[in-house]
């Protein structure tokens, strides 16, 4: 496992080591140890999640805020996504700053996304298998969100927005600067 800082404090992409032959591939996708040794961070992991979307869609921008909060260590199972994470720790020299990773199942890269982030992802291939391990439970009362198109954030999603497919929801998130007051990080 090789690990590599991002510009946002916290936030790092896992190149994992894979050992290939005719017969396919193994690699080993997590270990806690290593983690530690690696990035410093002990992060215990209870929930797993996996989505599967067409081109296109756009899920995020997403976040839990106070006690339930949380850490995700995402990855691709197929297909090619444009991920972001969204620094919203108003102490970070960083806060309100995003960094924008591509994954996919030829990358075989990991993004590791730390508590104190809001995180979402953009479909660029047909179809995307969509993979995360979550070290806090989904708590609906503690979930928030910003528009994917905050122009404060300037993010370059690599799709025109009339390719886009959001949720209801999705669609009429707030700019983080209406909700700055209340983010609990």
């Amino acid at each position: 496992m090789e690990v590599e800082k991002t510009i946002l404090e916290g936030c790092y992409l896992i190149h994992d080591t894979f050992f290939g032959d005719k017969r396919g591939y193994f690699f080993e996708s997590f270990n806690r140890q290593t983690f530690l040794e690696k990035t410093g961070l002990a992060v215990d992991f209870v929930q797993d999640n996996q989505s599967s979307s067409q081109k296109g869609v756009l899920r995020g921008i997403h976040f839990q805020h106070g006690e339930f909060a949380q850490a995700k260590l995402v990855r691709v199972l197929k297909g090619k996504v444009l991920d972001i994470a969204v620094d919203l720790r108003r102490a970070s020299a960083t806060f309100g700053q995003h960094v924008a990773v591509e994954l996919s199942e030829d990358s075989r890269t990991q993004f590791f996304v730390p508590r104190g982030f809001a995180h979402g992802f953009v479909v660029l291939s047909d179809e995307a298998v969509f993979f995360y391990k979550c070290d806090n439970y989904y708590h609906k009362a503690s979930e928030g969100g910003i528009i994917f198109n905050d122009p404060d954030l300037l993010i370059n999603w690599k799709l025109d927005k009339t390719e886009m497919l959001l949720s209801e929801k999705d669609k009429v998130l707030p700019r983080l600067k209406d909700i700055v007051d209340t983010l609990k990080f």
